[in-house]
């Protein structure tokens, strides 16, 4: 696990290890060119601030959710030779019930 806590509204996610079923249920590899959109929530912050500089709090996603989002929303970064994404709560598309 690492140390970094993102701030604000971003969360910090790592690749799902779950095989990756598309639609049509053909298993992709998680090794392919394109970035699965399978991804798992890691560490958070308590909220982000609205306009008036109040805390709001993110109750809808939590660390351990698994989140679905647009390829072209996250910042990638690595941390110990581990790819990780920062993503702003705003473009999580849905999550895992």
């Amino acid at each position: 696990m690492t140390s970094l806590k993102p701030l604000n509204d971003y969360v910090l996610v790592r690749q799902s290890k779950e095989e990756i079923k598309s639609a049509s249920w053909i298993i992709t590899a998680p090794t392919s060119k394109e970035k699965p959109w399978k991804w798992e929530v890691i560490a958070m912050w308590e909220g982000k601030k609205s306009p008036d500089w109040k805390l709001v709090e993110i109750d809808n996603i939590k660390v351990g959710d698994v989140v679905y989002f647009t390829k072209y929303a996250p910042e990638e970064i690595e941390i110990n030779g581990e790819k990780l994404l920062l993503i702003r709560v705003d473009s999580i598309l849905a999550k895992e019930e």
